[in-house]
């Protein structure tokens, strides 16, 4: 007697593990569409025609940029201190400014509603948003010291 009633409790763990695996498993196999598409749409980045490659911050900031970028956005920048290109966003984002000493590839929101490209190195209290990493600190001044530039961001 004692022999099925061990069988019975062997049979009972082994289909409540069985239960157990398969829902984590259920739940690890149903994707988050919300994470899923966030994850699939990537901001893209060019000075004029040039793409560049961008490490973005993780911040509200970043993110109220992306829906600007949903529909293209484009921004006319002018060089300012021999170290940076400065233009206008047209509207304000969210700030999380911090006194920060910034270096050639740095993207950062300046008072809200500027958008700061760095090929040089200035302090300030700035919002980042993100960092050229695929530029020389060289690459990067030829493309933004001599001028004005056009910056583009388009979400993919």
């Amino acid at each position: 007697m004692r022999k099925p009633i061990l069988s019975l409790i062997l049979l009972c763990v082994i289909a409540a593990l069985c239960i157990g695996c398969g829902r984590v498993q259920n739940t690890a196999a149903v994707p988050d569409s919300e994470a899923e598409s966030e994850e699939a749409e990537t901001m893209r980045m060019k000075i004029g025609e040039i793409d560049v490659e961008v490490a973005w911050e993780d911040n509200e900031a970043v993110a109220a940029l992306k829906e600007l970028a949903r529909e293209g956005l484009r921004v006319e920048t002018s060089p300012y201190g021999g170290f940076e290109q400065v233009g206008s966003l047209g509207q304000s984002l969210p700030r999380e400014d911090r006194q920060m000493t910034t270096e050639a590839g740095d993207i950062v929101l300046y008072s809200g509603n500027q958008l700061v490209v760095f090929y040089g190195s200035n302090s300030w209290a700035y919002t980042r948003l993100g960092r050229i990493v695929d530029k020389s600190a060289s690459e990067l001044r030829e493309l933004l010291g001599n001028g004005g530039a056009v910056i583009t961001f388009t979400l993919e």
